[in-house]
C-alpha cells in the first residue's frame, strides 16, 4: 500500500503532510489521515458481501479519486472495475492500469466524448451512461473514429429526478440504437437511486428503493424480449447496498463512501432503527489547536478550506467533551467549556460528506499503531470536466 509517485523528492510541511515511518503526533495539519485498519475492514466486509450475494462490486473513484484506494479495492476488495463521474477521472484510472472503468454519467461535450472514445487505448473497458438516444450516433461516430468500442448503460431515472428515460419503452429505444450503432455495445442499465441514500429511516429507504427495482425489472422483460440481455444491472450506494443487493435483479452495486465513510452516513439507520454499524469511521480531517485565547473556545487549523460542510459540520472523533462548531476559511472554533484542550493538541475530525472534502486535498496519510504506513496522492483531485 505505498504511493503511486516517488516521494523522494517531496518535503514535508511543503509537498507532503508526512512522511514513511513518521509518528502519527508529527504530521503536519491540515490533512486527511486514514485508519488502514478501519479502511481494511470496511473493504473487507464489503467483499464479503458481495461474494455472499453472487453481485459485483465496482467501487466508485469519485469519492476518494484516488489510484492507490483503487487498486487496494481491486486487489484485496475484488471490485470488478471503477466508475466515475467526469471523463477525466476515467482516464487518471486508465492511465494507471484500472481496466475495467465505467463513466457513471452522460458525456455530451464533443471533446469530452473524444477522449472518452480514446481510453480503450490504455487497456480499458470503457463504459458511459446515456439517456437521449441523440447521444448514440455522438459516441458512435468518435469510436469509429478512434476504431475502439465504447459500451453503453442506458440510464434510468428511478427516483432521483436527475438524468435518466423513464422505465420501459424509451429503455428498449436507445438500447435497440446502440445495438445498430458501430463502435458501441449495448451492456445494460444504470439505475442508482441517489436521492434517498441519505434518507434516515430504513422503511423509507427500502419504499424507494422497491420502486426502482420494479422500474428495472419492468425494463429487462422488456429488452429481453427484444433479445437483448444486460451484462451490467447497476447501482447501490452505502445507503441501500442490501436492498440492491437482495434484489435478485441487480448484479452490480457502486457504493463509494463505505471505504471511508463520514457523519452523514451515520445518521441513517437499520431495520432495527439503529445506526448503522457495519462500517467504520476510517476517514479523518488531523488538525491542530493553533490558539486557545478564550477559556471555553479553541481554535483549530482546519476550515472551511479543509473540508466541505454541504452536509454538516464536523464531529470530533473519540470526544464527548468539546465540539466543533462553526468554521471560516482558515479556522475552526471548537466549544471547550472544560478547558480541557492545549495549543498543538490535535484532533481528529470526522467530515460531513467524504467526496467533497477529498477533492481539496492531495495526500491520504495511511496511520497504523501510531506510525505513518502510506501516503496515496489524491489522483484525479480537479478532475472535474
Amino acid at each position: 500500500m505505498n504511493a503511486t509517485v516517488n516521494l523522494d523528492t517531496y518535503e514535508v510541511g511543503y509537498d507532503i503532510p508526512a512522511s514513511i515511518g513518521m509518528d502519527e503526533a508529527d504530521i503536519q495539519t491540515p490533512c486527511l489521515v486514514v485508519d488502514l485498519d478501519a479502511f481494511e475492514h470496511n473493504i473487507e466486509v464489503m467483499r464479503a458481501y458481495c461474494e455472499k450475494m453472487g453481485i459485483r462490486h465496482r467501487l466508485h473513484g469519485k469519492m476518494h479519486k484516488s489510484v492507490d484506494v483503487a487498486n487496494y479495492q481491486i486487489e484485496k476488495g475484488n471490485s470488478c472495475g471503477v466508475c466515475c463521474q467526469k471523463v477525466s477521472e476515467a482516464e487518471v484510472f486508465a492511465r494507471a492500469g484500472i481496466k475495467d472503468v465505467l463513466v457513471s454519467n452522460q458525456v455530451r461535450d464533443p471533446a469530452k466524448i473524444d477522449r472518452l472514445a480514446n481510453l480503450p487505448t490504455f487497456g480499458a473497458r470503457t463504459i458511459c451512461c446515456v439517456d437521449d438516444i441523440d447521444n448514440v450516433a455522438e459516441l458512435s461516430e468518435a469510436a469509429v473514429r478512434h476504431g475502439t468500442e465504447i459500451e453503453v448503460l442506458v440510464e434510468i431515472d428511478c427516483g432521483a429526478g436527475r438524468c435518466g428515460v423513464s422505465a420501459g419503452q424509451p429503455v428498449v429505444d436507445i438500447a435497440k440504437a446502440v445495438e445498430a450503432a458501430e463502435g458501441l455495445k449495448f451492456s445494460g442499465i444504470q439505475a442508482y437511486q441517489g436521492a434517498m441514500q441519505h434518507m434516515k429511516s430504513y422503511e423509507d429507504r427500502k419504499e424507494k428503493i422497491d420502486i426502482a427495482v420494479d422500474m428495472v425489472k419492468q425494463s429487462m422483460e422488456m429488452l429481453k424480449a427484444e433479445g437483448l440481455e444486460c451484462d451490467i444491472v447497476g447501482g447501490g450506494g452505502t445507503g441501500s447496498y442490501y436492498f440492491e443487493g437482495a434484489s435478485g435483479v441487480y448484479n452490480e452495486l457502486q457504493c463509494g463512501s463505505y471505504a471511508f465513510m463520514d457523519a452523514d452516513y451515520q445518521t441513517i439507520h437499520d431495520e432495527k432503527d439503529q445506526p448503522i454499524s457495519e462500517f467504520k469511521n476510517s476517514l479523518f480531517i488531523l488538525t491542530s489547536v493553533m490558539s486557545h485565547a478564550k477559556s471555553d473556545k479553541a481554535i483549530c487549523d482546519a476550515g472551511l478550506k479543509a473540508q466541505s460542510i454541504d452536509s454538516g459540520l464536523p464531529y470530533i472523533f473519540g470526544r464527548d467533551d468539546v465540539e466543533y462548531i462553526k468554521c471560516s476559511d482558515e479556522h475552526g472554533v471548537i466549544e471547550d467549556s472544560g478547558n480541557a484542550l492545549k495549543v498543538n493538541d490535535k484532533l481528529k475530525l470526522v467530515p460531513g460528506h467524504c467526496d467533497p472534502t477529498c477533492n481539496v486535498h492531495d495526500w491520504y496519510v495511511g496511520v497504523r499503531n501510531g506510525k505513518v504506513e502510506s501516503l496515496w496522492p489524491v489522483s484525479a483531485r480537479g478532475k472535474a470536466y
